[in-house]
């Protein structure tokens, strides 16, 4: 497998305002709402891990005054950048400590980091001087596909003076993702339930997001995809009725993966489910499955699961 990895070269460092005329001024519309940019920001606060990762690939940690929400870990390559990146909380922050860290520009991963109830919305963070960019799985403009990674990567480079440096991260992915494909030419797919969580309803993958064209990617069918949103609940009725051959277990937060698969397996009304049955499971960290710089080395990792025979 390709490594995914973002080099930097002189030529790619990011633009001061001065070096950056022939680049600038800059539009993009991200989730309707439309920015210019003068200058690449220079002041960034991350809301969301697997954002907080794409800044990190691309070079961008200079640029970070503060972060917040990890999901799980980041990755070995970034650790030494993120632990240098203030926390700003360990969810999100209140907007007056937003506001404390004097950012000019505000990056989230889902549409909870611009709460309006929380008082972080797009257009509050504007009204005092903030852009912002909101992962565009979280955009209300239907399906999101590798294709939406590709743009996230491309509009994320761009804004900040480096397309060079996301257009070499988006060749490769594009290398990764055409290896996986033709490792699993011929191999019949195999029906997915992807557990996020829950005990009365089960939180899992719907088809509005990267995480259902990672599971068709990976040689699954995602018996969820009828649902309209990225996650989404689900009755564990229908969880038996559609009756997966394989499970998809998400790695984050309190409840352990051992414990998640212990609530499948010791619930009765599950017993006959093919994939609780034979006991088929696959482990993907949550942040593997969201519209972030993993998913293309994670739809490889997740195939290697779903089909062992791949591994010969």
């Amino acid at each position: 497998m390709l490594p995914l990895t973002a080099c930097t070269t002189a030529d790619d460092a990011p633009e001061t305002a001065a070096k950056a005329a022939p680049r600038f001024p800059y539009t993009v519309t991200n989730c309707g709402v439309k920015t210019t940019y003068k200058a690449p920001p220079t002041r960034v606060v991350t809301m969301n891990q697997h954002v907080t990762e794409v800044m990190l690939e691309l070079g961008l940690a200079k640029s970070l005054v503060g972060t917040a929400y990890l999901d799980d870990k980041v990755l070995p390559k970034y650790e030494k950048q993120y632990e240098a990146t203030p926390v700003l909380a360990k969810e999100y922050p209140s907007y007056e400590k937003l506001l404390a860290a004097n950012p000019d520009f505000v990056y989230g991963g889902y549409a909870s980091a611009f709460s309006p109830g929380d008082g972080r919305s797009r257009d509050t963070l504007k009204k005092s001087g903030i852009d912002s960019r909101l992962n565009t799985e979280y955009c209300a403009d239907g399906k999101t596909s590798m294709e939406a990674l590709y743009q996230e990567i491309r509009e994320v480079g761009r804004t900040f003076g480096v397309a060079g440096r996301a257009e070499r991260w988006i060749d490769e992915a594009k290398a990764v993702n055409a290896a996986t494909e033709k490792k699993l030419a011929g191999v019949d797919p195999v029906s997915v339930f992807v557990y996020d969580g829950g005990d009365k309803t089960a939180s899992t993958v719907g088809g509005a997001g990267i995480g259902h064209e990672m599971v068709g990617r990976a040689g699954g069918e995602n018996v969820f995809a009828d649902l309209p949103k990225p996650f989404a609940d689900a009755s564990w009725e229908t969880v038996v009725d559609r009756r997966p051959e394989a499970i998809v277990i998400l790695d984050y937060g309190s409840t352990t993966v051992a414990q998640k698969k212990q609530r499948l397996l010791d619930d009765p009304a599950l017993a006959d489910v093919p994939a609780v049955k034979n006991k088929r499971f696959a482990v993907l960290p949550l942040s593997d499955m969201v519209l972030g710089v993993r998913a293309p080395a994670a739809v490889d990792k997740l195939a290697r699961q779903l089909h062992p025979e791949l591994k010969k």
